[in-house]
């Protein structure tokens, strides 16, 4: 057979409609690897941390957060739509008054923010607030 560049290319047409229909395999999200790096693996439960984010954000390079989780040692926040999602780490030692947290934070789209706690017997808890990233004001 001669491989001409005609027929190489129709090979990879073909290759590419195949796989269009038959379905690659899903591919975990860069947040999703992000936490599991953080938790290595373990059981994330939810509940005992608090996140405090607007429903709605009129400006996304501005986005105020707060994050609080009595018992924490360590609390990552991750925008699951940015291109880099770890965006804040907060640790405290163990005479932290107040295990709490406050920043600003871009978001370049409407997104989810997650907040992940390492809590001091080594568990994991978990929380997720939407925020809506409006454009000029207009929704978005």
């Amino acid at each position: 057979m001669e491989c001409t560049r005609r027929k190489i290319l129709g090979l990879g047409f073909g290759a590419l409609a195949f796989s269009s229909v038959t379905g690659l395999p899903a591919f975990a999200s860069l947040t999703d690897e992000a936490i599991a790096a953080m938790t290595g693996g373990a059981e994330v439960g939810e509940g005992v941390i608090e996140l405090t984010a607007p429903e709605i954000a009129e400006n996304g390079n501005t986005v105020p957060i707060e994050v609080s989780a009595p018992g924490a040692v360590e609390i990552a926040l991750f925008a699951e739509g940015n291109p880099t999602p770890a965006v804040a780490t907060f640790k405290f030692g163990p005479l932290a008054g107040s295990r709490s947290g406050s920043t600003r934070i871009r978001l370049a789209k409407t997104q989810d923010v997650i907040a992940v706690a390492k809590m001091g017997d080594g568990s994991f808890q978990m929380a997720r607030a939407t925020v809506k990233v409006t454009i000029g004001g207009c929704g978005g």
